[in-house]
């Protein structure tokens, strides 16, 4: 069997999901086919509360995560929250009421049909401060430094491209700004036939990474403060979405986080030379706020 390309991968994924998003009561967990996935139980499961699941329109839970993101998130009024692979709604929901009226949440999402349900949950609610786009999390339309925090649950794994994902992510972040994940990774080597499957892919067991690769790729992008926290009580659920196939021995869910660090004062740092012009230095080196106006941080020349 041959791999598949970034491409075939993609569509198979919009594929796999946009027929979930228009079912009425979506069956698979992460596109698989476990009854435990589109019920509340499920979701409790995975640390959601009653109060959370009571919160939500209708049709936004659609069971779809391996773990709660919201529980790592430590949301604050006022923050701008990102949440890639959104969904029907659900994580998105669940952190505007969290950042209040004065902060505002951005869904991203691949799936055409999955936008249009999130944006009809929207309007049952009239939430005003919470919106839904288009896109992929490799490619993400979002402007650079405008959100504080990164939510994402169970989607990381399905992207071809999961350095591309966290390079975005550093990119849209401000400085501060953190990751909070919940995924899948790899514990162990999968099988061949596992691993090329298809329906493995979209089931969120194929495209797993394992934890020495995720954390190299986030550092890689800029993150400090990496971890990467497994649940060893994940496996009777990883093996509910795939059964018969043993994924429990080779994938578990983990709860990933990260911190994008703020740049130092330019006068430590030792591209001053590079960072501003001769007249504006000692600007720069004694007022931070003439600092920031000519953009001087380390490692960032004046462009």
């Amino acid at each position: 069997m041959r791999t598949p390309t970034p491409d075939q991968i993609r569509a198979t994924v919009r594929e796999a999901y946009g027929a979930i998003a228009v079912q009425e009561q979506p069956t698979g967990c992460c596109g698989g086919g476990a009854s435990c996935c589109g019920s509340d139980a499920s979701s409790s499961r995975l640390g959601y509360t009653d109060a959370d699941l009571s919160a939500v329109p209708d049709g936004a839970d659609l069971g779809l995560g391996c773990g709660n993101p919201q529980a790592i998130a430590d949301l604050k009024p006022g923050e701008r929250v990102l949440d890639l692979g959104s969904g029907a709604g659900f994580d998105v929901f669940l952190a505007a009421r969290q950042v209040g009226a004065t902060g505002h949440v951005i869904g991203v999402d691949m799936t055409p049909e999955m936008i249009e349900r999130a944006r009809a949950n929207a309007a049952k609610i009239r939430v005003n401060h919470v919106e839904f786009r288009l896109g992929e999390i490799e490619q993400l339309p979002v402007d650079d430094g405008s959100i504080d925090v990164i939510m994402s649950n169970c989607v990381i794994n399905l992207a071809p491209d999961k350095s591309g994902v966290f390079r975005e992510a550093f990119r849209v972040l401000a400085p501060g700004g953190r990751l909070a994940i919940s995924d899948v990774v790899a514990i162990a080597d999968l099988p061949a036939a596992i691993a090329r499957d298809s329906a493995a892919y979209t089931g969120c067991i194929a495209g797993a990474a394992s934890v020495a690769d995720l954390e190299r790729m986030i550092a890689a992008a800029g993150f400090t403060d990496v971890r990467i926290a497994v649940s060893a009580q994940s496996r009777s659920l990883i093996e509910e979405w795939n059964p018969g196939t043993g994924a429990g021995q080779f994938v578990a869910s983990a709860l990933i986080e990260a911190v994008k660090p703020r740049p130092e004062p330019c006068c430590d740092s030792v591209l001053l030379s590079t960072c501003c012009p001769p007249d504006a230095k000692p600007a720069c080196c004694g007022h931070a706020a003439q600092g920031h106006a000519c953009n001087c941080q380390a490692g960032v020349s004046k462009r």
